[in-house]
Order: structure tokens, then sequence, then C-alpha cells
């Protein structure tokens, strides 16, 4: 059945005016009567005419006028669709699903798709997925890149019962489904804009020359100046290359401001201007190296600034030789693929011992804590540190939740001996029973808060003291009155060991100094890596105070079945590119399989061609990777990349929620995109 159509709303209550105004006139026309008749009679007459003409008028008119308004009505979409189609900016239709209904002459340009194309928005745009439609009635904004132009996509859902019900003229039937129309912004000009201003935004840097002091003794007298001035001219003119400011702020300092845009050149170039200096060889028997922080992305020039400041003590921290970049929310790490070199003089640790004697007098106890899962390098230069603080007549706690059986045998020594207080170890939670406001707290061998046994007694402790000799990593402990990290250092007892030399009236006991000196001889594996000059001097002063080489021997004997585990890791390790070995260490039923692990990654490093190794353990619902390398990759490297860190030579990482095949598969992706991105 045809749908009949009908006046409505203001339109209808129009032309209805004038009968109901005839009605109105008959309750006059009553009146009337009432005064005088023949008045009324006379009205009457008059009504009858009147209604016989507006009604007439209506019927006649009517058709005419609904007519008219549905060819204005034709004419005005006619030109409201010649508008849309002819709109500069690129405008579409889709239906629920996404499939294009219509589109204007722009969007067809931008498509390149003719006017029938009825296909998925996807099919043009990839980027625009069904999941991305707008699903109420707000706005969707997205920002997506095509064909080499910015645009940015409005889209909003548009039901169809809404567009008939606003309808004053005309009524007709309900419909239930809903469009979606889709707007494209060109904000390509705009990026270019934005982009441009980001390329001439300042960045501020420092260039620290590593070994001034060192590479210069090595060089004849006469022929310094002609080092220093060649090493100037090469930082000058590199910087300049790209269009940079460099001025020379002390005898081995540089300042360098540049653009960002410059900046992303030095970075894409991987920061060469370190290799490049190394090259410069007047006679000198050592090599310059370079360290460089960068700030950028601060909120200020100042911050910018601060930010360089923080990134080249971080770059000095993790051994020098390396470009550090750090912005508000993450900091890059370039280089450090060479070994520090080791400081001859001991002024550092002297003035470093007089601080921590400062420190540890003015408060009444001393909490001594590591890392999680301690080894004998942890314990050992803490209780070098304990020793120093019974010297000085303080209350001292050594922190340390987990013993491993490595470390079973030393901590007898002191538990067993009548001369040590029977509560020295505590765990975490006896630890903060007894912490006060007035506490210092010594943190060794670890400067990541999260390792630490307990990093809640960071929060409580108001003086903190940092020995360690891992390379400083993007977390560290922020709030240490004392910091003392020297990567260069074999380990922490051996930095223990050279500031007890400064303390005056300690004398370390045989048991103290068997420690101290196992932590070096496990963390040098046996004096064969990272082992300088000052390490021997450390070893000969605790062999003068009493360590004995055959006792520290029988302390580190393994049990059979730890023994056989590290056999079983080394004989099933596979051999990954050629150059690592990679294996899993099998230690269900070992009480510390972690150090079984780490012992095993060092005798696969004995296998002719090898230049690291990895092993994966399984410990406490975690992944452990033992790294391991003699000089050719720095391990430390890879470990960072995986969420660890350590040295050079000697790092490590945890994996969560993860299994050892997927880990295993995590660390070869990691060595695939390093070796081909060149960083290893």
């Amino acid at each position: 059945m045809k749908k009949r159509e009908k006046l409505k709303g203001r339109m209808a209550s129009y032309f209805q005016l004038p009968i109901r105004l005839g009605f109105v006139l008959i309750l006059v026309n009553i009146l009337i009567y009432f005064l005088n008749w023949p008045s009324g009679l006379i009205l009457s007459a008059f009504l009858v005419i009147y209604f016989a003409f507006a009604i007439a008028a209506y019927r006649s008119s009517r058709k005419a006028v609904l007519h008219e308004m549905v060819s204005f009505a034709t004419e005005y979409g006619q030109v409201q669709k010649k508008l849309l189609r002819e709109l500069e900016i690129p405008y579409a239709v889709l239906d629920d699903n996404g499939r294009i209904l219509w589109m204007n002459e722009e969007f067809e340009r931008v498509a390149h798709r003719d006017r029938g194309y009825r296909k998925s928005i996807t099919s043009v745009f990839p980027s625009l997925t069904k999941d991305t439609l707008p699903e109420g009635e707000d706005l969707v904004r997205i920002q997506i890149d095509y064909e080499n132009s910015n645009y940015e996509v409005q889209m909003r859902r548009i039901p169809m019962d809404g567009v008939t019900g606003e309808s004053e003229i005309l009524g007709g039937e309900e419909a239930s489904d809903s469009l979606i129309s889709i707007y494209l912004f060109d904000e390509t000009a705009v990026q270019l804009a934005i982009q441009e201003v980001d390329d001439q935004s300042l960045v501020v840097g420092f260039i620290y020359i590593d070994n001034y002091e060192e590479a210069l003794e090595s060089v004849e007298d006469v022929r310094r100046s002609l080092l220093i001035a060649l090493i100037d001219r090469r930082v000058n003119v590199y910087i300049a290359s790209y269009d940079g400011i460099c001025t020379k702020i002390e005898k081995d300092k540089y300042l360098i401001i540049l653009r960002k845009k410059s900046l992303r050149q030095l970075q894409e170039a991987h920061f060469d201007l370190l290799s490049d200096v190394k090259t410069v060889n007047i006679g000198n028997e050592m090599a310059m190296t370079l360290s460089i922080g960068i700030g950028m992305e601060g909120l200020s020039y100042a911050q910018n600034y601060e930010f360089a400041r923080n990134a080249i003590d971080l770059a000095l921290g993790r051994g020098g030789d390396q470009a550090v970049v750090k912005s508000a929310d993450n900091i890059i790490y370039y280089g450090g693929k060479s070994q520090q070199i080791e400081k001859s003089t001991r002024v550092k640790a002297r003035v470093k011992a007089q601080a921590l004697k400062e420190i540890i007098g003015s408060r009444e106890t001393v909490f001594i804590m590591g890392h999680k899962s301690g080894d004998i390098d942890c314990l050992g230069s803490a209780i070098g540190i304990y020793r120093i603080c019974k010297v000085m007549n303080r209350r001292a706690y050594i922190v340390m939740n987990e013993i491993t059986t490595s470390l079973q045998p030393v901590i007898t020594l002191f538990r067993d001996n009548e001369e040590y207080e029977k509560d020295l170890f505590l765990t975490s939670t006896q630890a903060l029973e007894r912490v006060t406001d007035n506490s210092a707290l010594v943190v060794v061998d670890v400067n990541k808060p999260s390792r630490t046994e307990c990093p809640e007694l960071l929060r409580r402790c108001k003086s903190i003291v940092v020995l360690d000799h891992h390379r400083q990593g993007t977390e560290r402990i922020e709030n240490a009155t004392l910091s003392y990290v020297e990567a260069y250092a074999s380990s922490a007892c051996e930095m223990v060991t050279e500031i007890l030399q400064y303390i005056e009236g300690v004398k370390i006991r045989t048991d103290e100094a068997d420690a101290l000196y196992a932590g070096i001889v496990v963390d040098t594996n046996n004096f064969m890596s990272k082992a300088g000059v000052r390490t021997f001097e450390a070893a000969a002063f605790l062999r003068r105070c009493g360590a004995d080489v055959t006792r520290v021997r029988k302390l580190f004997r393994e049990d059979a079945d730890e023994y056989k585990a590290k056999a079983d890791a080394v004989s099933q390790a596979e051999i990954y590119r050629g150059l690592y070995a990679i294996s899993i260490c099998q230690g269900h039923d070992l009480q510390s399989p972690t150090i079984i692990g780490a012992q095993a990654a060092n005798e696969l490093l004995n296998i002719k061609g090898v230049k690291a190794s990895f092993v994966l353990t399984e410990y406490q619902n975690q992944i452990h990777i033992s790294a391991r390398s003699i000089d050719e990759v720095n391990v430390q490297l890879i470990m960072e990349q995986m969420g660890g860190g350590g040295h050079m030579n000697i790092a490590a990482c945890q994996v969560d929620d993860a299994t050892l095949t997927e880990a295993l598969g995590m660390l070869k992706r990691t060595i695939d995109e390093m070796t081909e991105e060149g960083e290893i």
C-alpha cells in the first residue's frame, strides 16, 4: 500500500489556522444571537461563505504547496549533495562494518578509487581496521600515514532513526541501521612544521677525556702539547661538521651545543668520534678515550644542561669510552665496548675512606647490605665494612636473606666464632625492626635499588653509602650520601680492601682476610679476568694480613651433584652463530643452581673460538641468565637489552614470566638484532 504523504509540525498548523479561526467566529456568532438576532443571522451567512472558501482553498492549495515543498527539498538536497561532492575535504560514508557506501571527489582522489568502489575502508587504509571504528556517537580521531602524507581521520557514527526523526516537514518510517561518516584532514604541512621546530631545538652535551693524565704520561714531554692540540682539533672539527658549537671548559672537558637534528645524525653514526679519537697516535702508548653525555627534550635549556650532567656521570660510572643520551623519560647508550683503564693513583680511595669514616662515626648503628642471592664478593666486602665499624665502636649488622651453598662454609666461619655477635647476620624483616633514625646503610656490590636484599632499608635510612664495581645503568640509588662506583675495579672486595688501608687502627683477622681474598679470587676467575695492578696489590695486602690460598681453595670445593650439573651444562652447550656458547643448567635438585650456572659459563669460555658464553637456569620462577666473555664481546650490552646489567666480561639478567625455551629464544633474537645493528 502506497504511503500517503501528509503535513506535520508547524507547517500543518499554519495551513489549519483559518479553519481554527472559523471555530472562534462561531462562538462569537452565538454570543451575538443573544444580543441581537438579526446581526447574528448576518454573521452566520458570512461564516458559511468563510468556511466554504477556507475549505476549498485548503484542499486546492494543499497539493500544490506539498509539491512546491518537495521540489524545494529536492533541489536543496541536490545543492547539498553537489557541495558535499565537491567539498575540498575528503569525505565518505561507511556502513556498520566499515564498507564504503559513498565518497566525494576529493576522497576518490586521495584513495585512488572510483565512485563505485564498495569494499572495506581497511583495503584503502590498512591502519583503519574494524576495531578502530566508533562504537557510540562520540567522535573518534586517529592519526594515519598514507602515501607520504599525514592525515587526521575523524569518524562519527550516525543513527538513521535520528536522521528521520529530526525532519519537521515529512514523516517516514523509522530506520534501525546506522552509518559512519569519515573525514580526512591533511596535516602533512603542520607535521612538517612541527618536525622542523623540533629539529631546530637545542641540546646540551659534555665531552670528557677519560684518561687525560695517563695518556699524557705515556708520551714524551715535548709532544704532549701536540697530542692535546690534535685531540682538541679532532673534537672541534667533528662537532663543527654537524653544525654544532664546541668550547673547552677545562683541560679535559668540552661543552657542546647541537641542534636535535644534528644529534640524530650523531646517533645514526653511533658517535664515531669515540673510535676516531683512538686513532690519534704521535708515539703515545695509551690511546685517549672519550665519554659523551647529551641532554635533550627538557622543559628548558637549564633542564637539558642537568640531563647532560647526569648523562656524563652515567657514562663515566659505566667505565667511559661511550656516549649516553638522556631525556626526561629515556636513556640510550652507545659504545662502551672497551675495558676501562685502571687508575694508578689511590687518591680517590683515600678520600672515599675518609668520607666513609665520618659517616659511620656520626651514626649509632650500621646496616650492611648486598644484592639478592649474595655471592662471596658481596659477603667479603660486607665483612670488610663490618671490621671498620667495629674499629670505630659502632654496632653493625649484615643483611642477608638467603645463604647459598657456596657461602655456607664462609658464613660458618663467623657464626661459629665467639668473637662475632650471634645476631651479626639479619634477615630483611629483622633489619627493618631494628633500624632507627640514627642508622647508616652501606650498600656493597650492587647499585640498583631493586636488586638489593631489602629495598625498604634504602627508604628508611637517611645516610646511605654505595660501594660497587659494576657499571651503572638507568636504575641507580639516587639519594646516596656517598657513592663510590668504580667500573675498573675487579671486585667490591678489592675496593673495600683499599679503603681498609686508609682507616687508622684497623687490624684484619685471618677469617676476614680469607673472605675478602676469596671475593677477589672469584670475581677475577683466579686472577684471569679484570686483574689489574691494584688488584694484586690488594691481594698482597690481604696475604700480609693472614689470608691463606689453601684455606680459600678449600672453601670453594664443590658438592658432587653440583659438579655433575656443571659438567652436564658444559657438555650440552650449543655453539650459536659459531661464536656464542649457549647452554641450560638443569639445577632442580641443587640449592644454588644460579651459582653453578655462572661457573658453567666461565668453563665454556675455554672452548676455542667462543667469544661469549650464556647459561640459562630456572630458579624461583625466574630464568636466570649468566653471561661471560673474555675481551671481544661486551656481554653487559646484551644483558642490558634483556633488562639486566653487569660488566663487559661478566653480566647477568633475570627473565620473568617465561619458560626456558622462551628465554632461550629471547636471548638468540637479542644477539641477532645487536649483531645486525653492529652493536656487538
